[in-house]
């Protein structure tokens, strides 16, 4: 289990081709602020359909996009 789980889980039911969302609601869907270590478990979300794409430290934003 990883502390992402709620949030990979929010991206799968989703469904969108590609999602933007700031670092604030990253830590209200999975509970716990994103950090360094968000890195490490962004690997994850694969398993889920979904990818990482661009991360803004300036603007608090992660892009997820869906895998083909």
């Amino acid at each position: 289990m990883s502390k992402y789980d709620a949030l990979w889980e929010y991206m799968q039911k989703n469904g969108q081709e590609s999602l933007q969302l700031t670092f604030e609601e990253i830590q209200e869907i999975a509970g716990v602020p994103i950090d360094h270590s968000f890195l490490k478990y962004k690997k994850e979300l694969t398993e889920y359909g979904y990818q990482v794409g661009k991360i803004s430290m300036k603007n608090e934003t992660v892009l997820f996009t869906k895998v083909d």
